[in-house]
């Protein structure tokens, strides 16, 4: 939280090279065109990758068709395994769906209203997603275990071939993720999900060959086990992550007391309090800080350089771009004291 300012000057950076201070009793503004270059900037460095949402519509049209495929073949064969993958795309549509709307959602500028633009937008939706997963993950589980003591008859050759097809959709989707998986949560979760869909697709295929092969019909349950095995721990690591962002978790890769001792080691800088870090998105880091320094040093001209010395440590150390720092005297920290609990 950023103190009034009557405590002390205030420098700040968002990343785009501009820089600025304010001292006691002075007002805070920006022009238009400052505030359309910041949207600019988050645009060109923090939007969604221009390709991401053509590659979710096509994955997700693959995704619906394989949807399809996959419904028809487990009403033919009966299987568990091929009704629970199919199962698991559903939520795939939905939670690309999510994905893609986040995806457009991103790009859009930021305003006076929403400072950040929607870039969060992309972390709701893989909350969203990852919500939806953890809940059939659980369903196919009970299923299959229902299924191992009472297994009904599967068409094992009607498996295989509905199985492969669905692998052939999921592949295909793989691969036009594969490049942008790591650009955000959102991307990530996307990726995730086609991942575990070409993996259920595998286990259908060797459970319809078991079958094939031996006629033990539990094969068709334990394909089932193995895909809600697969989609609950990975899915469950991803809602954390996402709650994280949500509640503005400190970033896990950040340790604040590396930071804390990194900025007193500055020349002329005594203390800091009012640490904070949180992330607007997944891969947009934020670091707000009071800091305490020498009292001639905002007589002196002094603050720019410290100002460039602290952001230049947190971009080259930490990689956090956008930080905020609250500069005070050294014989204001009393009454700061007395505000902060």
């Amino acid at each position: 939280m950023i103190r009034p300012a009557r405590t002390g000057p205030i420098l700040h950076d968002h990343g785009v090279g501009g820089r600025g201070w304010r001292g006691r009793g002075s007002s805070v503004g920006t022009t238009t065109s400052r505030r359309q270059a910041l949207s600019a900037d988050h645009r060109h460095h923090h939007g969604a990758d221009s390709g991401s949402p053509r590659r979710l519509a096509a994955v997700l049209a693959i995704s619906a068709t394989i949807l399809i495929v996959e419904v028809v073949g487990a009403a033919v064969s009966g299987s568990l395994a091929l009704l629970a993958d199919a199962g698991h795309m559903l939520t795939d549509i939905f939670g690309l769906t999510l994905a893609l709307a986040a995806a457009v959602l991103a790009r859009r500028p930021a305003t006076p209203a929403r400072t950040w633009g929607f870039l969060r937008a992309e972390v709701l939706a893989a909350a969203g997603q990852a919500a939806v997963l953890l809940a059939v993950g659980c369903f196919v589980i009970f299923e299959a275990v229902r299924r191992l003591f009472d297994p009904p008859e599967v068409a094992s050759s009607a498996m295989i071939v509905f199985g492969l097809v669905g692998l052939a959709g999921n592949c295909v989707s793989i691969a036009l993720l594969l490049r942008t998986r790591a650009h955000d949560l959102n991307m990530r979760a996307a990726f995730l999900e086609v991942v575990n869909d070409a993996i259920g697709s595998v286990a259908v295929l060797l459970a319809a060959a078991v079958i094939a092969i031996t006629g033990w019909q539990q094969a068709d349950a334990i394909a089932s086990l193995l895909i809600g095995g697969l989609i609950l721990p990975r899915t469950w690591r991803l809602l954390r992550e996402t709650v994280d962002v949500l509640l503005e978790a400190t970033p896990r890769d950040l340790d604040l007391t590396e930071v804390r001792e990194h900025i007193r080691a500055v020349a002329h800088v005594h203390d800091v309090h009012d640490l904070h870090a949180s992330r607007v998105s997944s891969h947009l880091p934020v670091l707000t800080a009071h800091v305490v320094v020498d009292d001639s040093c905002f007589s002196d001209g002094q603050l720019p350089r410290l100002l460039d010395e602290l952001q230049n440590c947190l971009a080259g150390h930490f990689d956090v771009e956008h930080s905020t720092f609250q500069f005070e005297a050294l014989g204001h920290v009393e009454h700061e004291r007395s505000t902060h609990h």
